[in-house]
């Protein structure tokens, strides 16, 4: 399975307009446009599954610059998401517990 990072998304780019762009390379497991999760709104970037390296490969040759909505997108295999440790640190601030 190839996982693509799709860059550069205009706010008014849909899942169903980015699958129907992949789909003409091979078959399109899953879209994902990313969204802000306090606004609900696009953030201009997404990501595309596609179930043949192969043929993800291709997508990513053809549609890398290629423009959607009048922006040129940019296109990449996504590289895998970086590890920012548990969370709920604090860093010592918070109250301390004797």
């Amino acid at each position: 399975m190839k996982n693509i990072y799709v860059g550069n998304l205009s706010f008014g780019a849909s899942e169903e307009s980015v699958r129907a762009l992949f789909e003409g390379y091979g078959t399109v497991g899953r879209v994902n446009i990313v969204t802000d999760r306090d606004t609900g709104q696009p953030r201009g970037f997404g990501f595309v599954e596609m179930s043949n390296d192969g043929e993800g490969e291709k997508a990513i040759a053809a549609v890398n610059g290629k423009e959607l909505d009048g922006r040129a997108l940019s296109v990449n295999e996504a590289r895998p998401k970086a590890d920012r440790g548990s969370g709920g640190g604090g860093g010592g601030f918070g109250r301390k517990r004797w």
